[in-house]
Formats: structure tokens, sequence, C-alpha cells
């Protein structure tokens, strides 16, 4: 749950041969990407006031730049806009998180049903190769492998799960959604000693469901697999989700 928004006339397989982040065509698309992965990542906070005046400097662009770019992560639900008290970081709470955990396990299970019973072979072939990635990346997180790299590598499997889905409106919404669960899950990397997990069984075990297309398996899986971030976040200091 870093790489652009998906566009809507997009699919993850024509996004990952670009295997990572294409490089912004214009200043708003730059600072808009710089300061999403900020707030995905915690530099700016949930509810940090964003004084345009004061931070345009550290993205490289005008004040009217870093607002067209900020307008943009409006729609992103990651800033909200307070009027002429201009803009702030999104809050965050377990209320909050339930909401995307919940409404992201409805789409994406939809939409990995859909992809079990049109994908292709070359569909299968995308999956088995995103899968190798993902797991070499994953043998090396415990002895503090690259998290960039798994990162994108999570993105891309999950993504070409559901990359034979045919909506794309689906697929549009599901990226919005995997980028403000990110928010959350990185709130837990810190603890992870106190919420151990072995995510790859839960990667290999979805996988073999897909390849097996048993959907209803894959469906449960998937579901157990996006709620597990959610109980974690549950578990921890009150304080963890606006420090």
């Amino acid at each position: 749950m870093i790489a652009t928004a998906m566009h809507p006339n997009s699919s993850p397989r024509q996004e990952k041969s670009e295997v990572a982040v294409t490089e912004p065509k214009t200043l708003v698309e730059s600072a808009y990407r710089n300061l999403r992965r900020d707030i995905i990542e915690g530099r700016l906070i949930p509810g940090e006031k964003l004084r345009i005046e004061h931070i345009k400097d550290n993205y490289g662009v005008g004040a009217g730049t870093l607002r067209e770019a900020l307008s943009l992560l409006i729609s992103d639900s990651l800033v909200i806009s307070q009027g002429q008290r201009g803009f702030r970081v999104a809050p965050a709470s377990l209320e909050d998180f339930g909401d995307i955990t919940e409404t992201r396990v409805m789409l994406e299970c939809e939409a990995l049903r859909q992809s079990i019973a049109l994908g292709d072979d070359a569909w299968e072939g995308e999956l088995l190769a995103a899968f190798h990635r993902l797991s070499k990346a994953e043998e090396k997180l415990p002895g503090n492998g690259n998290r960039e790299e798994w990162e994108e590598r999570n993105r891309i499997f999950h993504e070409i799960l559901i990359g034979a889905c045919p909506s794309q409106w689906i697929k549009r919404f599901l990226t919005i959604l995997y980028y403000q669960a990110e928010r959350y899950r990185r709130l837990t990397l810190q603890y992870k000693e106190l919420l151990p997990r072995n995510i790859h069984a839960e990667h290999e075990a979805l996988f073999k469901a897909v390849l097996g297309r048993d959907a209803d398996l894959a469906c449960q899986l998937l579901a157990e697999h996006i709620r597990f971030t959610f109980q974690s976040i549950r578990m921890l200091p009150s304080e963890a989700l606006n420090q």
C-alpha cells in the first residue's frame, strides 16, 4: 500500500513497464509528487499547517506553483483546504483508516475477482515476474534492506493482481486508497518489533490462490492482508497517529 497515481485510462501493466517513477513533466507535477511523498512518508505530519511562503523554497518552486500542487493533493484527500486560512496535511484517525480499509477491501476484492476471471497468459506472466521481484525485495528487508524498493515492488504487485479488471474507475479509486493506506502503514514501521508479521507468507499464499484461479480463497486472503495493517494500527499508542 512510490509512483505516480494511476491515470483512469492507464493500466498497471502499462505503468510497471516504466520500472520506477517516470520523470515529472512540469514543476507542478514535481512539487505534487514531492509533497505527496513527504506526506505519505510522515515528514509532513497529519494536521500540520502548510504555510506556502515558508515551504515553497523547500520544493524549489514559486508560491503559485506550490498552490496548484496542493490543490491536486486535495483531490487525493492528502491535504485539506481551510479557505482563507490556507492548507493543512489531512488529519489521521483510527476511524478514517477503518473507512479506508473497508472501502479498499470492497473494491480491491471485486477487482481481483474480475481479474482472475478475465486474466490471460500474459497477465499471469506479469504476475509471476512481479511476485519474483517482490520476493527478492522481501528477502532483504530483515537486514535493513531498501524499504523504498519494497514499497515500489509491493505497489506494482498489487496493481498487477487486479490488472485484468476492465474497470478503470475502480483502479483509479484504489490508487487513491492505496496511497492513503500507505501513509498509515508507515506509522507502524517503528513499532515492527511489537507487530510481528510474515508479509512474504501473506503475499505467497495470495499469489498461489490467484494463479490457481481460486477467487474465493484469493479474496479472503486479500481481505485479511489489507485488514492486518488496520489491526496493527489499533494496537499502537494513541499518540502514534499524530506524532
